[in-house]
């Protein structure tokens, strides 16, 4: 008998059923202005779905606007942290809902963001371990979206660092962080080998290099998934886009942007350790 709603939702969160998560944030309309007009928003989120993404990321305001039939095949995580780059300090991230909103609006998991090495850590640190506590109370999965960011860091990509930064997404809660990655990206290793908890990457390749090729490196290192958006939501194509990083991250065939398939890299690795 389940005592609580996480494995259910947590079982949304992967639509392969192998908890391997690709992620699409969304909540970039806060931190650095629009997304997409709204005019092309919703033609934006059918892109995704159709793509393959596993879940959206997205403010608890924007969540309300949501057509509930978009999401029949798609997760929603309700982001719970804010910051505008407008601000004196965008690193001072603050709580802007909760987990009982989060409900209401059926989210399948909430994220909350942590800087490590800013003024502020501190505060974000006490708001990480109380959505934790509300978390465990309501039955909701918790990402957390944990970053080497601030004065006091010297190289964000460093694994040692990274892995000091999963541990406490972990300590604090979190049922899976989401983290930026080590360079060179094979060292993304070191870092999953020491999380207790399953490990997103972040974001896209610092250098602009192929975005494919990132993500199948970092599947490879250990990574039990992505979570992309700018370069997806910026792209020409985002639903094609989606649908090759979800073969990456789940396994299948990668198709190019001359239409040419191939088995995804990580497919082969995987089948390789079976």
């Amino acid at each position: 008998m389940l005592k609580s709603g996480k494995p259910l939702r947590w079982r949304r969160l992967s639509l392969a059923g192998d908890d391997r998560h690709l992620l699409i944030p969304l909540d970039h309309s806060v931190s650095d202005g629009p997304v997409a007009p709204p005019g092309q928003w919703e033609e934006l989120l059918k892109a995704l779905v159709a793509g393959g993404a596993d879940g959206i990321v997205v403010h608890k305001g924007r969540a309300r606007t949501l057509d509930p039939a978009l999401l029949r095949s798609c997760a929603l995580v309700v982001h719970l942290s804010a910051s505008t780059a407008c601000s004196a300090d965008a690193d001072a991230k603050v709580l802007v809902g909760d987990v009982e909103e989060a409900v209401a609006l059926g989210a399948d998991a909430v994220s909350v963001h942590v800087n490590i090495g800013s003024d502020t850590e501190g505060r974000q640190l006490a708001d990480l371990g109380a959505v934790a506590r509300s978390c465990d109370t309501w039955g909701m999965p918790l990402i957390a979206m944990v970053y080497p960011r601030g004065p006091r860091i010297e190289n964000p990509h460093d694994p040692a660092l990274l892995a000091h930064i999963v541990n406490v997404a972990a300590d604090l809660g979190a049922d899976m962080v989401k983290t930026s990655v080590a360079l060179p990206l094979d060292r993304m290793a070191e870092v999953v080998a020491h999380s207790p908890i399953p490990v997103l990457a972040a974001g896209g390749p610092p250098d602009g290099s192929d975005l494919i090729e990132y993500g199948t490196a970092l599947m490879a290192a250990g990574c039990r998934g992505l979570a992309v958006g700018r370069r997806i939501f910026s792209s020409p194509s985002p639903a094609s886009l989606v649908s090759r990083l979800a073969a990456v991250v789940h396994g299948g065939e990668v198709t190019d942007d001359m239409g040419m398939t191939t088995p995804s890299p990580y497919s082969t690795i995987v089948a390789g350790v079976a």
